[in-house]
């Protein structure tokens, strides 16, 4: 996985708890429920990475 692949997941992750936590805030159960989505899909971009540097070691 690349450096900037790395840092663009965090990023991801990161922006998709700032949704989250503005959501549960302001009581925006929509908004909390995207963060969520934004979170689970910087997870799987992570998990796909790992897999495939696990094939090319």
């Amino acid at each position: 996985m690349g450096l900037d692949d790395k840092l663009d997941n965090k990023s991801d992750e990161l922006k998709g708890k700032a949704k989250e936590a503005t959501g549960k805030a302001t009581d925006d159960e929509e908004l909390e429920a995207e963060g969520k989505g934004d979170q689970t899909g910087a997870d799987l971009k992570q998990a796909g990475e790992k897999v495939k540097d696990a094939f090319k070691h």
